[in-house]
C-alpha cells in the first residue's frame, strides 16, 4: 500500500541529514490539481501519494537529476478489468517505484556526489462505483486535457502528472522514469531487456552502456515527431491509448514525452524485465529482479 511504501522510504531515509522528503497525499494531490493521479486511485479505498525525496550529495547550484518510478501498488486494470492469468501477479506493479527504493538506498550507502531527486508516483487502480471511467476527460497539472480511451493505461497518467509536477516546481537537468507500462514492450523485446526511451541521444547511449556493464539490460527503441498523431483525441489534448493497433511502446513512451517539455529526459519500460514467475530466469529466482537498479545507480555514480 501507499502507506507501507511510505514508510519504506522514511526508514531508508533516516538518520541521513542531506535528505529531505516533500509527501503529497490525497488532500494535496487534490489543491494542487494532480488530477490524472487522482483519477486513477479513485476506486480505491486507498490513499494516494506522491513522494518525492530530495538528495543533496553534489554542490549547491548543481540541477538536480530526477529518479521516478511508477508504483501502481494494485493494478486491477480498473473498469477494463484484466483478464484471468494476468490480473493474479499486478502487485508488481510497483516495481519503478520498488526500484527507486533500491536506487536511494544505494546512494545513501556509496555517499553518491549528485543532488538526486527519488519520486514515487503511487496509487492503486481498482474497480467501484467510484472508478474512473473510458470516455472521461481529465485536465492534469500541466493543464493538459487528456480523454481515457482505457483505464488499464493508467501509470501513463500517474506518471504524468509526476513529471509536470517535477519540471514545474523543481526543474531538474535530467529526468529518468521506470515502469511496468507496457506489455507492447514485452511482445517486442521479452522478458530480458527493458525499452528505453529518450529525447536526448547522449543520455540514451549513457544508459546503454551502463546496463551493458551491469548486465541490467536494456534496448533502446524509438520516440518521433510523427507518433504524436497517435494520441491525439477528437475532444481533448491526448488520448491515453493509440489510436493504431502496433507500437504501443512507442506511443505510451511519447505520451509520458509530452510532459516533460525541454527536459532531457529517459523512460525505461521495465514490464518484462521487472518479475519473474515460476522456476526462474538466469540467475534470478521466482519474483521480483529489481530491474533498472544496478543500471542507474551504475550511471549515478560514473555519469
Amino acid at each position: 500500500t501507499s502507506t507501507y511504501l511510505e514508510k519504506t522510504v522514511k526508514d531508508v531515509v533516516k538518520g541521513h541529514k542531506n535528505v529531505s522528503l516533500e509527501i503529497l497525499n490525497q488532500k494535496e494531490l487534490k489543491s494542487k490539481g494532480l488530477n490524472l493521479h487522482l483519477a486513477v486511485n479513485q476506486g480505491s479505498n486507498k490513499e494516494p501519494k506522491l513522494i518525492i525525496v530530495r538528495y543533496h550529495g553534489g554542490k549547491k547550484n548543481e540541477a538536480y537529476t530526477a529518479i521516478v518510478g511508477k508504483g501502481m501498488t494494485f493494478d486491477t486494470g480498473g473498469l477494463n478489468l484484466k483478464p484471468t492469468n494476468h490480473i493474479e501477479t499486478m502487485k508488481i506493479d510497483m516495481s519503478g517505484a520498488a526500484a527507486v527504493c533500491g536506487i536511494l538506498k544505494n546512494t545513501l550507502k556509496l555517499g553518491i556526489k549528485k543532488n538526486l531527486l527519488f519520486v514515487l508516483g503511487i496509487a492503486e487502480n481498482s474497480i467501484g462505483s467510484a472508478a474512473y471511467k473510458p470516455g472521461d476527460v481529465i485536465v492534469g497539472y500541466a493543464g493538459k486535457s487528456v480523454e481515457i480511451g482505457n483505464t488499464d493505461a493508467e501509470g501513463r497518467l500517474v506518471l504524468a502528472d509526476a513529471l509536470a509536477y517535477l519540471v514545474k516546481n523543481y526543474k531538474p537537468g535530467k529526468i529518468i522514469d521506470m515502469a511496468t507500462l507496457t506489455g507492447a514492450c514485452v511482445v517486442a523485446l521479452g522478458f530480458d531487456y527493458s525499452g528505453l526511451f529518450s529525447n536526448d541521444d547522449k543520455l540514451a547511449k549513457d544508459l546503454f552502456d551502463c546496463a551493458q556493464e551491469t548486465d541490467d539490460r536494456a534496448w533502446r527503441l524509438p520516440i518521433y515527431a510523427e507518433i504524436k498523431d497517435y494520441i491525439k483525441s477528437p475532444i481533448a489534448d491526448l488520448k491515453n491509448t493509440s489510436s493504431i493497433r502496433g507500437g504501443g511502446a512507442c506511443t505510451e513512451a511519447e505520451f509520458l514525452h509530452q510532459f516533460v517539455g525541454h527536459t532531457t529526459w529517459a523512460h525505461l519500460d521495465i514490464a518484462g524485465s521487472a518479475y519473474v514467475e515460476g522456476q526462474g530466469r538466469f540467475y534470478f529466482g521466482h519474483g521480483a529482479t529489481g530491474a533498472g537498479v544496478r543500471l542507474l545507480t551504475n550511471y549515478l555514480i560514473n555519469n
